[in-house]
């Protein structure tokens, strides 16, 4: 007997075949039949639970930028050392590989930014938000010592995250001679300049986060 799917089940279906839709067709110019193909729906199905495209594709690319800010943020939150803190936060804040869906989604988003006022406005408030996570992790590490910073909190931590947006990129573009491991050792290689700190943490077992948002 096949189990009849929640309603919010069905909804992280349409954002999950949304998503999917927009990696292959462009993030400012799928279409609803698109998404429905993917989700296995007819177009009516899908505008049943979402009876504005627009909304969908929202949540879709909301569910995707979770991980790079509040995943992390929770990831850390019980790590007391701010030398663990930063060198974990540094470490998730790259793609998996080149076929890491989020952050292909992500680059998708920015290169519609220029053209769509509310993508443009969801990737600021991201790119806020992770240079203030990583602003207080340099703050607290000054506090305690433990980093000699060697400019502002705030420049140190918007050039983390620009590392981090960069070099992600090139892995999803498939760069011949970057991969991750070597990406995350060249944005430590800068973070250790900067905190006047080794930043000497084992590397932890590998992990693939992914972000899910389900809606009531």
């Amino acid at each position: 007997m096949t189990t009849r799917k929640s309603r919010t089940q069905r909804r992280q279906d349409l954002i999950e075949a949304a998503r999917r839709a927009m990696i292959q067709h462009g993030t400012d110019t799928v279409l609803l039949n698109q998404v429905a193909e993917q989700a296995g729906l007819t177009s009516g199905a899908v505008l049943y639970h979402y009876p504005d495209l627009r909304d969908l594709l929202l949540e879709a690319h909301h569910a995707g930028m979770e991980r790079f800010y509040e995943l992390r943020v929770r990831r850390i939150a019980g790590i007391s050392d701010p030398v663990r803190k930063l060198v974990v936060t540094i470490r998730s804040g790259l793609p998996t590989d080149a076929e890491d869906a989020d952050v292909r989604l992500l680059c998708e988003l920015g290169g519609a930014a220029g053209r769509n006022r509310v993508y443009a406005a969801l990737l600021t408030t991201l790119y806020d938000r992770q240079v203030s996570m990583y602003q207080t992790i340099l703050e607290l590490g000054a506090a305690q010592g433990v980093f000699r910073l060697a400019a502002e909190s705030q420049t140190i931590a918007r050039n983390l995250v620009a590392l981090e947006d960069a070099y992600g990129y090139r892995i999803i573009a498939r760069h011949p001679t970057l991969d991750v491991a070597e990406a995350v050792e060249l944005i430590l290689s800068y973070a250790r300049q900067v905190t006047g700190n080794p930043l000497d943490v084992p590397a932890e077992p590998a992990k693939a986060p992914r972000a899910r948002r389900a809606s009531a």
